[in-house]
């Protein structure tokens, strides 16, 4: 079964090993501190100690075999930490000496401050626990604060040894001091760990859970467990840092181990070049054949006009504002081509795919635009500043025998060159493009720019959206602009309609297209669903002819929330599925809007599950077969192009994605799962399946609700992947990585129960849940080591962040190993 890294189920060790490992040192020596001067629990352990060595001797067994077998349990146990990693280390006392004389008033440090003085300030309740427990030992006030000395015992004790930390957290554990955690206790910390984790859900079922722990380590039913078995409960957690450590050792042996080309400075300078020559050849050619056709156009504009008369009045300046203005003509025609969905879609599907980067369209038509822009702004400035100066103090003689047919031999001035129609279409022209092109950029887009009422309608999805569609007024008035221009007379010299002809009619063409599908493709929905996180679920029924593949996307339009506008969504189902599905996360007005004109409509039912350890699900959910559910209205247009869409070509795939960028891969895995049952299904007839041989989805996400997203899909996965074809990871960022204090209860609890039951009690899914983010260098490493020699398709879906990352990782891996990764980044 495809569950992701699954770690074995927890085990009670055998009652020698399980006393010895919290009775001897970090070194192997037994601990043997005066009996009278330690608390009844103290004492309590010297005497199971002693026990430990009398029952060793019984047995026969080496006393160095239960050193190492202590001493093994306690180095997997080190990760019992109570502060993040940045802030150990030998300088970490001397940041928290820095804070302490930051947040210290008058020489003491207040409780409500512990936390951010030791790293912490994140976590303030589980901080506040800490530091009741930690002046308790002490026997100190924790009302009046602690003293810089005092807290260097404390910091002492935290980072001491295994036997110290594992202390200390019993003792936060143990309220009222009697060395015995009931559940009641057991409960509290596994409260306050959620509140730390951010779990809302988890919280909600701490009884739960701390039931289940005191039926593992309680069987007797005594009420209680004592320091032995909390230590039996926690071991394993932090498994994986010998792996790191081991990892890290390796990595440091691949530096020293560096290929020949890449030792001496130029030598590592030609092959980082061949490199990156070899991974950005589609974009390199595509580019430099663009520039080389941008300047061929205006040298041959440039050298036309230097031969015509007008450049005895005006010089290079007529020259440079023409050959701009040919740029802008080409670039205005091409920035059109990019933006043809359908046309690039098929393109996609033909040999020309391995050859064009049709990938990167968007990229491109943002680099088109910047050359419209300076183009424009050249054109512009070589009239204003430099022709119709010239013009307007030009002799009048030499300008009624050089350019007096052009202006029917009357000289202009400069105001009535400005109110000429190729001065008022170029000005407006100017105005909408920087309109457009402000509104266009990433802080306005996003959202990212804060303006006051009522300017605040300027930014956002909504205002580029609109502001975009005044570019065809613009085009409009370039055509104008170019007709009515003054040096030249005859129509057919007047170029600008054959550059922009071909373009406008593909465009045209792609609009009356989305038109039809518009009508054709009104589809019927079959159920909604809000999940947790405000991501809204629609399936509906697939409209005759509606052909995709995974990785694919459509677009949408809601008449009731806005009666132009569509915006584009992953599909999340398999081509072979019956019915069309999408998952729409709320993050602008559009999206709001569309959530709440469904969550209308919607029954509200809660599924409360009995109390056991399968997590609240709160969904809201309908059927449009109900006669008193009317679902808004919805138009699909589709489907088109993406990275994605071309995933079966790799032998193995990597899917990466973030939080709701997860949504272009669960159709993937979908049609994966569809082919494995077609592939067993065919077994008799020798069928065999193409494509990728195995695939690893990598899912992060911050909140725990996310989850309930694509539960249905995960769990499908877990019990139809009989070949382990599929492997799956879910990563939760709001939980502290494994050996945390902060987590060190919810790791168990999770083990506990996926070893019962094989549910996660984080996701309620078959798929385990990690917790922090993934180390993304361990994970290229594994798959290029388990897949040598073999292509692997990296896709990632997900904020920009990461990408250059991903992307160097890609790099990297594919240069120093035989396995090569092909990086792909979704973009709408």
């Amino acid at each position: 079964m495809a569950t992701g890294a699954v770690d074995e189920p927890i085990s009670i060790p055998p009652p020698v090993a399980e006393l010895e490992s919290i009775v001897v040192s970090e070194g192997g020596a037994p601990i043997a501190p005066a009996a009278e001067a330690r608390p009844a629990k103290h004492r309590s352990l010297a005497k199971i100690k002693s026990g430990v060595q009398q029952l060793a001797t019984l047995v026969g067994v080496d006393k160095r075999k239960i050193s190492r077998l202590g001493s093994s349990a306690r180095m997997g146990l080190k990760g019992l930490r109570f502060f993040d990693n940045a802030s150990g280390g030998k300088d970490g006392w001397k940041t928290v000496e820095k804070r302490f004389d930051e947040l210290a008033v008058h020489g003491r440090l207040p409780k409500d401050q512990f936390g951010r003085c030791i790293g912490m300030g994140e976590s303030k309740e589980f901080a506040g626990e800490l530091f009741v427990a930690l002046t308790r030992r002490k026997s100190l006030d924790a009302e009046m604060g602690i003293t810089k000395d005092d807290l260097k015992e404390f910091w002492k004790e935290m980072d001491q040894n295994f036997d110290s930390r594992l202390q200390i957290f019993f003792d936060m554990c143990d309220k009222n001091g009697d060395g015995k955690l009931t559940q009641n206790e057991v409960e509290q910390v596994i409260a306050l760990s959620a509140s730390a984790n951010k779990l809302a859900k988890f919280k909600a079922h701490a009884a739960t859970y701390a039931a289940l722990i005191m039926e593992q380590l309680d069987p007797d039913g005594l009420g209680y467990i004592e320091i032995s078995q909390l230590e039996t409960l926690l071991r394993g957690m932090v498994s994986s840092q010998k792996t790191e450590k081991k990892l890290k050792r390796t990595h440091s042996i691949a530096r020293s181990m560096i290929p020949k080309q890449y030792r001496y400075p130029i030598t590592r300078f030609v092959g980082r070049t061949m490199d990156f020559f070899h991974d950005n050849w589609k974009r390199i050619w595509v580019l430099c054949f663009w520039l080389t056709l941008n300047a061929v156009l205006a040298a041959w504009k440039f050298h036309q006009y230097r031969r015509k008369t007008a450049f005895e009045v005006m010089g290079y300046c007529v020259c440079i504002a023409k050959a701009a203005a040919e740029t802008v003509k080409l670039n205005m025609a091409l920035i059109l081509f990019t933006v043809c969905r359908n046309t690039l879609t098929w393109f996609r599907s033909t040999c020309l795919n391995s050859v064009f980067p049709f990938d990167d369209n968007i990229n491109f038509h943002k680099i088109i635009a910047l050359a419209v822009t300076i183009g424009a702004l050249v054109h512009t400035l070589a009239h204003v500043t430099c022709d119709f100066p010239r013009l307007i103090t030009c002799p009048s003689s030499k300008f009624m025998r050089t350019l007096g047919p052009n202006f029917h031999y009357k000289q202009p001035t400069y105001p009535s060159l400005l109110a000429s129609v190729p001065g008022v279409t170029g000005i407006l022209i100017l105005v909408i493009m920087a309109f457009s092109f402000t509104l266009a950029t990433h802080s306005f887009r996003r959202n990212v720019v804060k303006l006051p009422s009522p300017l605040h309608h300027l930014a956002g999805f909504n205002s580029f959206w609109y502001a975009h569609h005044l570019l065809a007024v613009a085009y409009v008035l370039l055509i104008v602009h170019s007709y009515f221009i003054f040096l030249t007379k005859e129509w057919y010299k007047k170029t600008t309609w054959m550059y922009l002809v071909v373009p406008i009619i593909f465009f045209v063409s792609e609009r009356s297209i989305r038109k039809v599908r518009e009508t054709g493709f009104s589809v019927s929905i079959v159920k909604a669903a809000i999940y947790p996180g405000n991501v809204l679920s629609i399936h509906m029924k697939k409209p005759p002819g509606f052909s995709y593949k995974s990785g694919m996307y459509l677009f949408i339009k809601c008449p009731d929330v806005s009666p132009f506008e569509w915006h584009p969504f992953s599909i999340t189902s398999a081509p072979g599925d019956e019915h069309l599905s999408v998952h729409i996360r709320t993050l602008g007005d559009w999206t709001t809007e569309l959530r709440n004109l469904f969550g209308k409509v919607c029954q509200v039912q809660i599924n409360l599950k009995k109390a056991n350890l399968v997590r609240l699900e709160t969904t809201v959910i309908a059927d449009i077969e109900s006669d008193d559910t009317s679902f808004p209205k919805l138009y699909i247009d589709g489907p088109y192009g993406a990275p994605a869409q071309n995933y079966d070509k790799y032998d193995i795939l990597l899917l990466i994605g973030l939080g709701i960028g997860a949504t272009p891969f669960i159709s993937i895995l979908k049609d994966l799962l569809n082919n494995m049952e077609i592939n067993q299904n065919d077994d008799a007839n020798d069928f065999k399946v193409t494509g990728p041989q195995s695939a690893y989805f990598y899912w992060v996400t911050r909140e725990q609700g996310s989850f309930e997203w694509f539960k249905g899909v995960m769990n499908e996965v877990a019990e139809s992947d009989h070949n382990n074809i599929i492997d799956m990871h879910n990563y939760l960022t709001s939980v502290y990585e494994e050996g945390d204090a902060r987590s060190a209860l919810i790791a168990t609890v999770q083990a506990l129960q996926y070893s019962k039951s094989g549910v996660d009690v984080v996701s309620g899914s078959r798929i385990r849940t990690h917790f922090a983010r993934p180390n993304w260098r361990k994970v290229f490493s594994d798959l290029a080591n388990a897949h040598k020699a073999s292509r692997i398709g990296v896709f990632y879906c997900g904020s920009s962040a990461l990408t250059k990352q991903l992307r160097d990782l890609s790099l990297e891996f594919s240069h120093n190993t035989t396995t090569r990764f092909y990086f792909h980044k979704e973009n709408f």
